[in-house]
């Protein structure tokens, strides 16, 4: 307070002398200025004293008034115009406290108080940008500042700014190595790079320091499981859920690990836990209900879900567990009505009416469930799915041109939208648009260029054609390292090896495809044919024959190919 009240006493001061200047009023006399002094630093630290009581009882509208007169008569108060800040921080008014932090800063620039208000108010606005020059301006300053340090480290997370984030996090450890957030988001950082070893030992070193320490324990139990040691993964939930009995997120997931490890008894032991911890109907009760409904016991699941909406009719999630329940159990019609009773105001909305879409495509009502997609959309529209379930109904009716509206209507929504785009190029190939569908795809890459699905379709629609083969072999392998595992895009290097004349290496690949994507009927086409290269005759046939029985979309080419490889098989 004392710096305070020598601000005000050189405040006035400065404020007698250009009143003085100004000759508004007779110039006070040497022996009057302690008084007018004494005055002008009375009023401010009443009005200061005011705008804290208000504070204290959260009446911040009055504390801005009262600290609007201090600051009157004490214009360069540093400590004034801090409060100033700190108060508008909390009301909100971000733009006008940057403006006062700002003056704090001009008043004083070497302050680190003063820049970690400015910067805490940037980082409250969602101006990360600002905030992070702030903070890094605070460690230039003082670069012992741990928890600013740690703040921007979490800044740099939200980001994905990685990299820079680890370098401030060993600094920190340098400085603490007993600081356990920052061991904490070594992990989580580790852990999005997929750098799991690193990963792991950040966090039992974080545990090492707080055994206890609820993030740390959940991370690593979903670690474990990510890594499929679930084992470990089971052991670390245990662990967690001694110390927090109620994290029903972390029992859900123990449960599901004895499921896997065979471990019913156990899986049923933590079961009767979340019935322990509820009754019957009570909200509660719904992750019982959807740990039912993921393992495959629906009529269990139906049995807790139904109580809860009973009892809560608007419990908008239940509801929409309970028709997918119902849905799962093939119980058409009482899955219609539970979603049908899910109201537009829940975020369950949306994917509750696309379910009542499928269920009427699968019973061939596909104008009602074109009716049902497109009110959807008239109240909710915005969301690529509804776009391309309506675009799929109307391409299963071989109305292409309707889907190609449907699709273009979505891109008015979002243009770069890959997955819209890519069900256009797909239409349009449908629809005979070879060069029309391409541009598609070449669309997607400019957007995305590492789209295996873009890279594969280009180079398999080359391949097809018998051109380009080159260029679609590149394509169709930088596909290939992406996914590495596609039953497709091997499918797609074999049919370029077989268009190359390249029969061993065709075969290699398309026996690998089929073993990868069984029920494919291109993909058993293709392989029938490599057969039939090979002279295999027999098993080219039955490759045929399972392209029939796998409803290929060209029956009528398929059964000449049947007709061709019996002659040789007399």
């Amino acid at each position: 307070m004392l710096t305070f009240m020598l601000g005000t006493a050189l405040s006035c001061a400065g404020m007698i002398s250009e009143y003085r200047l100004k000759g508004a009023e007779p110039t006070p006399s040497e022996e009057e200025i302690p008084e007018v002094l004494a005055d002008r630093i009375q009023q401010a630290y009443t009005a200061f004293m005011m705008a804290s009581l208000h504070m204290a009882h959260g009446r911040y509208k009055e504390a801005k008034s009262y600290l609007l007169a201090a600051l009157a008569y004490d214009p360069d108060s540093l400590y004034l115009h801090q409060k100033m800040a700190a108060l508008l921080k909390e009301m909100k008014d971000y733009k006008t406290a940057t403006m006062y932090a700002q003056k704090s800063l001009d008043l004083d620039p070497t302050n680190v108080r003063n820049r970690i208000l400015l910067a805490e108010i940037y980082a409250a606005s969602g101006d990360r940008e600002s905030a992070i020059r702030e903070y890094k301006e605070i460690l230039e300053l003082d670069p012992d500042q741990q928890r600013i340090r740690l703040i921007l480290t979490s800044i740099l997370i939200r980001k994905g700014q990685f990299k820079p984030a680890l370098g401030h996090l060993d600094k920190l450890i340098q400085q603490n190595p007993n600081m356990v957030m920052a061991h904490y988001y070594r992990g989580r950082i580790n852990l999005e790079l997929k750098n799991y070893s690193e990963a792991e030992k950040a966090y039992l070193d974080a545990l090492k320091l707080s055994r206890r320490m609820e993030p740390a324990l959940f991370d690593l139990g979903s670690l474990y499981q990510m890594l499929e040691n679930y084992a470990k993964a089971g052991e670390i939930y245990e662990r967690l859920l001694g110390f927090y009995p109620n994290n029903n997120v972390a029992r859900d997931r123990l449960i599901g690990i004895y499921y896997k490890l065979g471990q019913g008894e156990k899986a049923e032991k933590q079961i009767q836990e979340l019935k322990r911890q509820s009754k019957p109907g009570d909200p509660g009760r719904q992750t019982l209900g959807l740990i039912y409904l993921r393992h495959g016991k629906i009529d269990e699941s139906i049995a807790e879900l139904d109580l809860i909406v009973a009892a809560f009719p608007k419990d908008y999630k239940s509801r929409y567990y309970l028709g997918t329940a119902y849905e799962e159990k093939e119980n058409r019609e009482k899955a219609l009505h539970h979603f049908g009773l899910v109201g537009k105001e829940s975020k369950y909305y949306v994917n509750a009416q696309m379910h009542i879409a499928y269920i009427l495509e699968s019973q061939k009502k596909y104008e009602e469930a074109v009716d049902v997609l497109r009110k959807t959309i008239e109240v909710k529209g915005g969301r690529a799915e509804l776009y391309l379930m309506l675009a799929s109904i109307y391409e299963t009716k071989k109305e292409y041109g309707k889907a190609i509206e449907a699709i273009e209507m979505g891109l008015k929504q979002n243009d770069k939208n890959v997955d819209l785009i890519f069900r256009l190029g797909v239409v349009l190939d449908k629809s005979d648009e070879k060069e029309k569908c391409l541009e598609q795809m070449r669309r997607i890459l400019e957007i995305s260029p590492d789209h295996a699905d873009a890279l594969n379709y280009i180079g398999y629609t080359y391949a097809e054609q018998g051109i380009r083969l080159n260029e679609a072999m590149d394509l169709i392998k930088r596909a290939l390292e992406l996914k590495p595992n596609s039953g497709y895009i091997i499918d797609s290097l074999g049919w370029v090896y077989y268009q190359k004349g390249l029969y061993d290496e065709a075969l290699n690949k398309l026996e690998k495809a089929s073993s990868l994507t069984p029920n494919d009927p291109t993909i058993s086409e293709h392989l029938g044919d490599v057969y039939f290269k090979k002279k295999k005759y027999q098993k080219s046939l039955e490759m045929y024959e399972k392209a029939l029985s796998l409803n290929h979309p060209h029956e009528e080419k398929l059964k000449q190919k049947i007709e061709e490889v019996k002659k040789f098989l007399k």
